[in-house]
């Protein structure tokens, strides 16, 4: 078993993540500086809400095997700046799913519109053919309790999102899952208050493209043109498979 405090655990994915470790048998803590539903019922019923809002570097001890930092957390959080004095493991949620997957085949569907619908469509089929995997889906999806399933199942498939990956690291969160495997299913330029600059957007996905290691795939839409166009001038070792939408 081992110790885990999240800073900013009421997000969606981060208060998921809390209860895939729970489940696991890990223990967890946390803080926020405001929790909503469901989130707040289900942390409550795992155990491990918050009993007061606000960040105590008193939370903060030598005995943690990791901090877990939320998107929201800011750069001067008290609790964030007793880890660092302390020297315990800081991951942004990227970088923690890849530490606890590094030994399994990585699936990363990305794309700017349907990556939760792809991702849904991959764990059921999965599920329906009884073969052992984890996940990680932007959404709660029917047949599963939770947006995050880890265990010791040799694969792994995940939502990878091109937004900033925490207060810390302002990559995009997919370069830090490392594919087997990354499936693009299209780019859309249409996040302007995130991304303002339209290269700076495309190139993210050419980056994750150009990530993919020899013995591995680029599955592309090459229905979308702009996802076509990267995809063929990328120079990669690995296979490129493009596929089409059926009629």
């Amino acid at each position: 078993m081992k110790s885990y405090h999240f800073i900013a655990i009421g997000g969606a994915i981060m208060h998921n993540l809390a209860l895939a470790l729970v489940k696991k048998g890990h223990q967890v803590t946390g803080s926020d500086d405001e929790i909503y539903e469901p989130s707040r019922s289900r942390l409550q019923k795992a155990g491990i809400l918050p009993e007061e809002y606000g960040w105590f570097p008193e939370k903060i001890h030598p005995d943690l095997n990791g901090i877990i930092l939320g998107m929201h957390a800011r750069i001067d959080n008290p609790e964030l700046q007793k880890a660092k004095e302390l020297g315990i493991p800081i991951y942004s949620f990227p970088e923690f799913i890849f530490n606890q997957s590094k030994e399994k085949k990585r699936v990363v569907i990305a794309g700017s519109h349907g990556k939760t619908s792809i991702t849904s469509m991959i764990l059921h089929v999965l599920k329906d053919q009884q073969i052992s995997f984890d996940y990680l889906v932007g959404a709660q999806i029917e047949g599963f309790d939770l947006m995050v399933g880890l265990s010791d199942a040799p694969i792994i498939v995940i939502e990878g999102d091109e937004y900033l990956t925490s207060p810390l690291d302002r990559r995009p969160k997919f370069i830090h899952y490392h594919h087997d495997i990354a499936l693009v299913s299209g780019i859309a330029w249409d996040h302007f208050n995130v991304f303002p600059d339209f290269e700076v957007y495309k190139n993210l996905f050419r980056d994750l493209m150009e990530m993919t290691p020899d013995s591995g795939a680029l599955i592309y839409c090459e229905e979308d043109t702009l996802v076509k166009e990267l995809a063929e001038k990328v120079k990669i070792s690995g296979k490129k498979i493009p596929y089409q939408k059926l009629p």
